[in-house]
Formats: C-alpha cells, sequence, structure tokens
C-alpha cells in the first residue's frame, strides 16, 4: 500500500514492504516453509491481513490457499492444500510464513504472500 500526495501539499506517506524467498525447494512427501516476513511504516493494526495465492505451475488462475485476518489462520479446507497447511507465522513478530506438508508433484508453482495492514 502506498501514499499519495494530494494537490495541495505533500502528505506522509505510508508502506509495506514484503520479503518472500525467489525460491523453495522441496522433495516429494517432505515439507517446505514458505517465508513471508514484512516492513510497514506503521504500527500492525489488529485488522492486519496475510493472504497466501497458488498458481500452479502451467496455469493462468491464482487460488487464494490461506487467509489470517482478526487474529485468526484460515486454512483452505476444499482445496489441494487441504489438511497439508500449518501456519507457522506471527503478525506481532511481522512474519507470515506457512508450512505445506507432505508435497507432491502438484504443488509446483508460483506462491504469493500479500500482507494489508489498513488503514
Amino acid at each position: 500500500v502506498t501514499g499519495w500526495y494530494p494537490a495541495a501539499g505533500p502528505s506522509p506517506t505510508s508502506s509495506i514492504h514484503v520479503y518472500t524467498q525467489r525460491e523453495a525447494y522441496g522433495t516429494v512427501g517432505s515439507h517446505v516453509t514458505l517465508s513471508c516476513s514484512f516492513w510497514s511504516s506503521e504500527w500492525i493494526s489488529e485488522d492486519i491481513s496475510i493472504t497466501w495465492h497458488f498458481q500452479a505451475e502451467g496455469s493462468r488462475d491464482s487460488i487464494s490457499i490461506f487467509h489470517y485476518a482478526k487474529g485468526q489462520p484460515y486454512i483452505d479446507d476444499v482445496g489441494s492444500f487441504k489438511e497439508r497447511m500449518e501456519w507457522v507465522g506471527n503478525p506481532r513478530r511481522k512474519d507470515g510464513s506457512i508450512v505445506i506438508h507432505n508435497l507432491d508433484y502438484t504443488d509446483n508453482g508460483t506462491f504469493t504472500c500479500d500482507v494489508k495492514n489498513p488503514p
């Protein structure tokens, strides 16, 4: 989230920076930690949300596989990651990491961590 400057004069900007591994590797049947850390120019609000998306290799579509909001993790309970995902993050420590257990070939793809710290 980036602030803006109105025509009347400059105002302070707010930003959040999200950091992830460029690549993560795991073997079939093992587990992998997908790291997501962030830095915010503002205090971490109670309304912070973290969403992980997955885009399978060769697919054009991205799906939401994990969501953290209102202090609670919500793990996808219907998709291919059902019962294989573990929340290991801690927003107070600026950490939104997850672990995917029992890796499969179909887990190949792009994982994206999206952090919002309203307002």
